[in-house]
This record gives structure tokens, sequence and C-alpha cells, in this order.
């Protein structure tokens, strides 16, 4: 019975002890189990805390670099904008003060100044002029020079004009040249002498520098005048007649003139319509008489026309200095008269460029030698028809 008693009592009660060690037991497994799986998912929280703060934090970095980097641009940009609106005011008042100055500077420019010396004679009623030199004259050539000569008449006929030679490439040209007015004292008061100052040019229009006038009113002919004055801007109410450019060539052993017209340039309006028929006529002349004359075809509706047309004249060498060669721009006119726009008057009695150019022909035999030449007056000095 006793074995029976503990057979029982064993097979009652579980190993290991009683049934609360077995539900503690339990107890405990679920709780291990249940601390395990916190730990875990507190760890997975923490990690995704974590992550999520340091995206979070990433992306507030990254903001925060862009924000920095939008308001250096906009401060940058703001900056700039406001410098330059200044700048553009001031620059516009700068533009405006350098305007002013500059038509101050342009009415105060320097042009140089001349000396002369003036001496009448009341017994045989001759003024003679004397250009002595020029100094400080502006640079007009490329070359940073000029190439000077003067021009000396008396207003209001400008009948007889002189003419200096030209000193290349200074601006303090020496002449020393005296020219001879035949005037007589009752006229000479009422008179006004002009020293005009150009610089030369072979291939295009002489400009002028500045001028001297002189009313002869104002001074006390009596005594010997030499002085000192500025040159002053060129008076630009003359009228511009245009240009023409031609070759000369002269062959000694033959004899034979040729000359070619090759083109004329900014000519006077003659037609209603503001235009010009031109046409050139060049008339060989000895003695004041006519010895041949020849013409240019006509180039309808223009001012500048082209026409390269070479003409060639007999003339023995013995004759060759006492001959004059007349160079006439006509305006055609086909019912009326044609109108004579300007001329150049070339030959050893010539003055000025014309003469230039004659005596450069002469030195350089068999060599056509090309010059451009104002038009003038064609009313100066007229030439038979």
């Amino acid at each position: 019975a006793k074995d029976a008693k503990d057979v029982t009592t064993e097979a009652s009660v579980p190993e290991g002890g009683g049934p609360m060690e077995g539900i503690n037991t339990v107890v405990q497994e679920t709780s291990d189990l249940t601390g395990a799986s916190t730990t875990v998912v507190v760890a997975i929280l923490l990690l995704i805390i974590v992550t999520a703060v340091g995206i979070a934090v990433l992306c507030l970095r990254r903001w925060w670099n862009k924000r920095r980097r939008k308001d250096k641009k906009g401060f940058k940009g703001a900056v700039d904008l406001t410098g330059i609106q200044p700048d553009g005011e001031e620059l516009v008042d700068n533009m405006e003060e350098n305007e002013t100055a500059g038509e101050e500077q342009k009415e105060e420019q320097k042009l140089g100044r001349l000396q002369f010396k003036l001496d009448y004679d009341f017994n045989s009623n001759n003024l003679a002029t004397t250009v002595i030199q020029a100094e400080e004259l502006p640079a007009l050539d490329m070359s940073g020079t000029s190439d000077p000569y003067v021009k000396v008449y008396l207003l209001p006929d400008k009948k007889k004009k002189f003419e200096t030679k030209v000193h290349r490439k200074s601006l303090n040209p020496v002449f020393n040249e005296t020219f001879n007015f035949k005037v007589p004292y009752a006229e000479i008061t009422t008179k006004t002498l002009v020293f005009a100052v150009f610089d030369f040019d072979r291939f295009g229009k002489h400009d002028q520098i500045g001028e001297v006038k002189i009313p002869m009113n104002s001074i006390d002919l009596a005594q010997t005048i030499e002085e000192w004055r500025d040159l002053t801007s060129a008076d630009n109410d003359k009228e511009v007649l245009g240009d023409i450019c031609f070759t000369l060539r002269y062959v000694p052993t033959a004899g034979k003139l040729t000359v070619v017209i090759l083109e004329a340039k900014n000519l006077k309006k003659m037609d209603v319509g503001g235009l010009s028929d031109p046409y050139v006529k060049i008339v060989l002349m000895m003695n004041g008489k006519r010895l041949k004359k020849k013409k240019t075809s006509i180039k309808k509706c223009t001012l500048n026309p082209y026409y390269n047309e070479s003409f060639s004249f007999e003339v023995p060498f013995e004759q060759i200095q006492k001959v004059q060669l007349v160079v006439t721009v006509t305006d055609y006119d086909r019912i009326g008269t044609s109108d004579p726009i300007g001329k150049v008057v070339l030959g050893c009695n010539a003055t000025g460029t014309e003469l230039r150019h004659w005596m450069d022909m002469l030195a350089s035999p068999r060599r056509p030698i090309a010059q451009w030449h104002s038009l003038k007056d064609p009313e100066e000095g007229k030439e038979d028809k």
C-alpha cells in the first residue's frame, strides 16, 4: 500500500516540483521570450528613429545648404543690381559731362598759330604779305603729322590767290614766302586778308586746318606789322562744287600729252531732281587761244560719275611750257544750255595743287601722275568755249 501511495503521488506530481513551479517556469519562459521580443522591437524602433532622424537631418541640411546658395545668389544679384543702377546713372551723367566737355574742348581746340608780316607801300600801292611760319598744327594724317601749306588771298573778290610750298610731315613748318597784292589805298581798307592753312592730300580733298582773317581797316598800314595769331576754324559757307581725279602723262620725245579722266565725286546738284548729267571737257590752250577740245561721255543722273576715258594731245616739247590745260565738269542739258559745274586749270602759269600736279608730270616723263583736284568756280578766269 505504501508503494502504491508513492506511485500515485509520483504520478500526480510533475517532475521538478509542484504545479506552481511549472507555472512559474512557463511564465518565466514567456517572460524571457517577451523580453527578447521587446528588446528586438526597441532596437528596431531605435534604428528606425535614428534612421528617420538621420534622414531628417540630411534633408534639413540639404535644404539649408540650398537656401544658403539661393540666398547667396540672390544677395549677389542684389549687389550687382544695386551697384549697376548708380553706375548707370553716373554713366549717363558722365556721358553728358563728357559730351559737354567734348563740345567745350572742340570749341577750344587748338589749331595752332601762324606768324606773318605785312608791309604796305603807299607809293606803289603794293601790299607785301609774308608767311613766316606756323607751329603746333594738329596732326591730320594717319602717320601723326600733316603736310601743311598756306593760301593767301583778299576778300571779298578772291580773284588772286597765292599758295606756299607744301611742307611734308611737319607740324611746325617754316615758309618765309612773300606774296604781293597791287591794291590802291582807297580800296585796301575795304578788304580782308585771309591766311588759310591746309593739309595737302594727293589722293583726296585737302582739309583746311584753320585760318587767320585780318580786316585791313583794323591795322595801321603806315607801319610794318609782324605778329603771331591763333588759327580759328574756317567758315564753311563756301559752296562745294565737287572733286575730280585724273592722270597726266607727257612723253617729251613723242611730244604727246595724255589725260585720263578717272572719276568725279560730290558734284554740285544742278537738276531739279537733285542730280546732274555730268561730262568733262578738256581744252588745250596757248596764249589765250584754244588749240584743241575733247569731251568725255555723259553720265546720266549721278553726282559721282566714273569715266576712265583717255585723251591725247600733240604738244611739242618746246611748247609744253607755254600751254594751258583747262578741265571743266559740265552738266548736260538736252534742251537748254549746258551749265559748267566747276573747273581745274593746269600749266606752268597755274598755282597751288594744279601747278604742283603739272610740275610732277614734267619731272616724271612717260609716267602717269594721278591726283584729286577740288573744282573751282567756272567763272574765274573764264576760258574760251
